[in-house]
């Protein structure tokens, strides 16, 4: 692990539903911790969830992580990808099923909006495995530009999540 000197506030989203979903995750977070100028803060259990778009694939298990790291937002995505791309993901079709998916969700206070990223993630408010793990590590988070996170709870309370078991 690479200790980060002054560092920014960074949460990532986890989340699989193929191959060994837990082991990918697990071992995405020890890539995170490898990355350069970056340190694992902490890290939420996993949770079940259902799939959202295309429905008919295996549930997902998901998860948050907060990094402190000192990559700018387009580098640490960049890396995300990579990792990703070591776990076998494969990009197909919008929603399907996957070795693992990494989302930056947050960058600090960044409010970014381009054709490779947008910060905070746009639908992160929106979708109970996002929420809920992310409550979990940061229970007092506030969204830069929407307030706080647990706001948004009621919003995500009808989706199928539930925990499932520690990262």
């Amino acid at each position: 692990m690479t200790p980060a000197s002054s560092g920014v506030r960074a949460f990532v989203a986890l989340g699989a539903n193929i191959g060994e979903p837990v082991k990918h995750l697990r071992a995405a977070v020890d890539d995170l911790a490898a990355l350069p100028g970056t340190r694992v803060v902490a890290r939420s259990s996993l949770y079940r969830s259902a799939p959202v778009g295309l429905l008919n694939q295996p549930d997902f298990i998901n998860a948050v992580v907060s990094v402190d790291t000192d990559l700018p937002p387009i580098d640490l995505l960049r890396q995300l990808l990579a990792i990703e791309a070591r776990h076998g993901r494969v990009r197909s079709i919008p929603n399907a099923p996957r070795t693992l998916d990494l989302d930056l969700l947050l960058h600090g206070e960044a409010l970014l909006q381009g054709s490779e990223l947008t910060l905070p993630h746009p639908r992160m408010h929106q979708r109970a495995f996002v929420l809920r793990p992310l409550l979990e590590i940061a229970a007092d988070l506030t969204l830069p530009g929407l307030g706080p996170a647990r706001d948004y709870l009621p919003a995500v309370a009808n989706q199928d999540i539930s925990l499932f078991e520690p990262l």
